[in-house]
């Protein structure tokens, strides 16, 4: 049986707080570079607000760190995410307490990944939304890899320092209490070879509107077509 509405948003505002969750660690072709190069938010809480600076890099996230992360155009790189900061364990839910949505990354070329605050440009070079026929989400996937989200470098995309922003959003409240949950992190790297694209891209906030119909959706009804936020995945 469907949960009524407003049992749910009872439940929701219940459970979320132990729900959240943050992207933490970056790999490189296998390698584990933990948390180095990443800009880690304060706590594990989400964004709420698509007009909101924070949308960018999460709170604090246009503050950068000391570390960088290097990989090759054309190579592997993985985002992981965990609902408690240093907290790397496959026992645990990546994102639980029904928090369902689509996961995306998103890059931004930038003069110095070390101290650019992520005002730029960012197009999108990964992306999972739903499937209705396993009606598997995005979260699901991470959840079902120890919170691990692999994808591809570019491989003509000019070399130079970048800002890679992972995101999941959380669409369990947006019909209960108006709107969905962003959570996502920013990671400094330095990509090398490449060629000399320079893809087109959308600004945060700006990329994302409170009405597009991937976000102001219930998903507890059934869908048929999901629509992720944002532009479409880069492939040149």
């Amino acid at each position: 049986m469907r949960t009524s509405i407003a049992a749910f948003g009872l439940l929701a505002s219940a459970t979320s707080v132990f729900s959240h969750s943050i992207f933490q660690d970056m790999w490189v072709n296998g390698v584990d570079d933990s948390s180095t190069c990443t800009r880690m938010p304060p706590n594990n809480s989400p964004v709420t607000s698509v007009t909101s600076d924070d949308l960018r890099c999460n709170v604090g996230g246009d503050k950068g760190v000391a570390g960088i992360c290097t990989a090759p155009a054309g190579g592997n790189m993985t985002v992981e995410m965990h609902a408690q900061i240093g907290d790397r364990s496959c026992a645990n839910l990546a994102i639980g307490g029904n928090h369902d949505g689509p996961v995306l990354v998103n890059m931004s070329k930038v003069t110095d990944a070390a101290t650019d605050p992520g005002s730029g440009s960012w197009f999108k070079i990964d992306e999972e939304g739903y499937n209705p026929t396993t009606k598997k989400w995005g979260t699901d996937t991470l959840n079902s890899n120890c919170g691990h989200r692999s994808f591809t470098v570019p491989a003509s995309i000019a070399p130079g320092a970048y800002l890679v922003r992972a995101e999941a959003i959380a669409l369990h409240i947006a019909q209960t209490v108006g709107g969905a949950q962003f959570y996502m992190s920013c990671y400094q790297v330095n990509i090398t070879g490449g060629g000399t694209a320079n893809p087109p891209g959308v600004s945060f906030p700006g990329a994302y509107s409170a009405t597009d119909p991937g976000i102001p959706i219930d998903i507890y009804q059934p869908i048929a077509n999901y629509v992720i936020p944002g532009p479409a995945v880069f492939t040149g």
